[in-house]
């Protein structure tokens, strides 16, 4: 995949596959901002891909809406020019649909809302410099269905909304030369779903759920991370409004 001079914003990129993604390409010639929770985890992610090529970070807590609102003048200030954007911020949590509290239920949608408004904002720069652009959302397997050992009804709603955005972006954004997909994983072994259970349960947890996988296993960064490189690339010029299953099968069938 050639991403020659082509800048990338990842929205929640310092570690994960947002981070996998961001490496990948800078490694075919792009350049990547990183927008993240402030602290050592995006200056060491920045810093590492710094050693690859051109990085920069862009410090903002997703749910508090004034760090968005700087996170929006920096990029429309420092990088107009940026024309694949990823949506990778994210975290689970899952919880029991009676437990949920209002804090839980909006610390989701607080995200959706950072979101749209940070993608507003590179979508502004992607029409006035005229050359299109690709964004991919990553959405989750849970906004197609429910899986009764990781109860996530809220989370599963967010999502829901991402793929529900997709479509709509994909709609309105193609006269602008604008394409808009996104991925759909499954389980993946990354540090937001290493969260979800203590340190030493988190091997045998793995295995378990690798069951339910049909081809075996649960996903690794690099597995979405190269779905998405693809739907960034011009290798998926003719593609718009997917939603890409990344997920070992489970939308087949579950074992």
């Amino acid at each position: 995949m050639d991403f020659e001079g082509k800048k990338l914003v990842v929205i929640g990129g310092a570690s994960g596959m947002g981070l996998k993604v961001a490496e990948d390409v800078i490694a075919e010639g792009g350049s990547a901002v990183i927008v993240g929770r402030p602290g050592q985890k995006l200056d060491d992610a920045v810093a590492s891909l710094s050693r690859s090529g051109s990085a920069w970070s862009i410090a903002a807590d997703l749910a508090d809406r004034n760090q968005v609102v700087e996170a929006q003048k920096q990029l429309s200030e420092d990088h107009p020019d940026a024309t694949l954007l990823v949506n990778s911020a994210g975290f689970f949590k899952p919880k029991l649909f009676l437990d949920y509290g209002v804090a839980d239920y909006d610390a989701y949608h607080d995200l959706n809302r950072a979101t749209f408004f940070l993608t507003q904002t590179i979508v502004r720069g992607m029409v006035t410099g005229g050359q299109g652009g690709a964004i991919v959302n990553v959405g989750s397997m849970w906004a197609h269905q429910a899986v009764a050992v990781t109860p996530s009804s809220a989370y599963s709603m967010a999502k829901a909304g991402l793929h529900a955005l997709t479509h709509n972006l994909a709609i309105e954004l193609a006269s602008e030369g604008i394409r808009v997909n996104a991925v759909a994983p499954a389980v993946t072994r990354t540090p937001l779903f290493e969260k979800v259970f203590p340190a030493d349960q988190l091997d045998g947890a793995m295995e378990q759920l690798s069951g339910l996988h049909p081809l075996g296993r649960v996903g690794t960064p690099q597995d979405v991370a190269a779905a998405i490189v693809f739907l960034l690339s011009s290798a998926s010029s003719w593609t718009t409004g997917a939603i890409f299953n990344v997920d070992g099968g489970v939308m087949a069938g579950r074992n």
